[in-house]
């Protein structure tokens, strides 16, 4: 569920629907805006997740992912999630990561260098774990504070926590503290950081984004028009202010270019040959990202024809 290309109502029905052709789970960004203005959208996700989580019947949830240091308090993110995995009887995870300035510089607190994010994000962790036991939670930290908070409704199925990681320190505190791995690159040496400090065996979730259409060329210049900002690498990319930063970083990348790292078209192999090169690293879970809100229903419709049975 994308939430910077399609309003609240259409993700939850496209989300129905993804669940009837046979997806196996789903992920749901946390966004406050698009990357760029042409993608139009950035609904409250919490909100979508609640409509989700009673509009479906036993698709996985998950945040992909949520920033619990700048726009959320850890404890009140912890909140979010337990309430999250009530109403959806247990099918809810949290994805966390350090965040984009994209979205957290609406709050107006500044935005610390990424040694400091990872700092903000470990003390997150620590806070938002002891949360979900249930009992009183009192923390001083170097960035955050908590003074008596406990979560009165505690479900019964620990909520998992997955990390977003990116580079040695990431992953080693994804090692450490996390239920699961999370990351948009199939990147060998980041799983084999993250088993190094305790991950092996835990879930590994990637994502890639893809633009089904029978026309491809139609295709290449819907992506190129919604998603050439993908290119530019984390680093860049969560240090950008706003979509007109993002559309300035990206004006001279070419259609071609996105053509070359995103499946684009109708072509069964191209899109399977993607989702591959995660596998063949030790991902275990691989989130499809169909670019433009009103294209998915033909996406669905084809991906339970031809691309989940190719991909299976």
């Amino acid at each position: 569920m994308m939430c910077e290309q399609s309003g609240p109502r259409a993700l939850v029905e496209d989300l129905v629907h993804a669940e009837q052709v046979g997806f196996d789970f789903s992920v749901a960004s946390d966004h406050y805006f698009p990357w760029l203005d042409a993608q139009g959208h950035a609904p409250y996700v919490w909100s979508v997740l609640g409509a989700a989580a009673q509009a479906t019947e036993h698709i996985p949830l998950m945040t992909y992912v949520t920033c619990p240091t700048a726009r959320y308090h850890p404890a009140v993110v912890a909140q979010k999630a337990a309430t999250v995995q009530l109403l959806s009887g247990g099918r809810f995870r949290l994805g966390l990561g350090s965040g984009e300035l994209l979205n957290e510089h609406v709050v107006g607190g500044g935005w610390p260098p990424a040694a400091v994010r990872q700092d903000m994000l470990a003390e997150a962790v620590e806070i938002i774990s002891s949360l979900f036991t249930g009992g009183y939670v009192n923390y001083r930290g170097r960035h955050f504070q908590v003074e008596s908070a406990r979560l009165w409704d505690v479900p019964e199925h620990r909520v998992p926590i997955g990390l977003a990681v990116s580079g040695p320190r990431s992953c080693r505190l994804a090692g450490e503290k996390a239920d699961l791995v999370i990351a948009v690159e199939p990147e060998p040496e980041l799983l084999e950081a993250f088993d190094r400090y305790g991950g092996l065996g835990k879930p590994r979730v990637g994502q890639i984004p893809v633009c089904y259409d029978p026309d491809r060329d139609a295709a290449v210049a819907r992506a190129h028009e919604q998603f050439r900002w993908f290119g530019g690498g984390w680093k860049v990319n969560s240090e950008l202010p706003g979509p007109a930063a993002f559309a300035g970083a990206t004006q001279f990348v070419r259609p071609e270019d996105v053509a070359d790292s995103i499946p684009c078209g109708d072509e069964v192999d191209g899109f399977v040959d993607a989702v591959r090169a995660f596998a063949d690293v030790g991902f275990t879970e691989v989130a499809l990202v169909q670019i433009g809100g009103d294209h998915q229903k033909p996406f669905l419709d084809w991906a339970e024809k031809e691309l989940l049975p190719a991909l299976r």
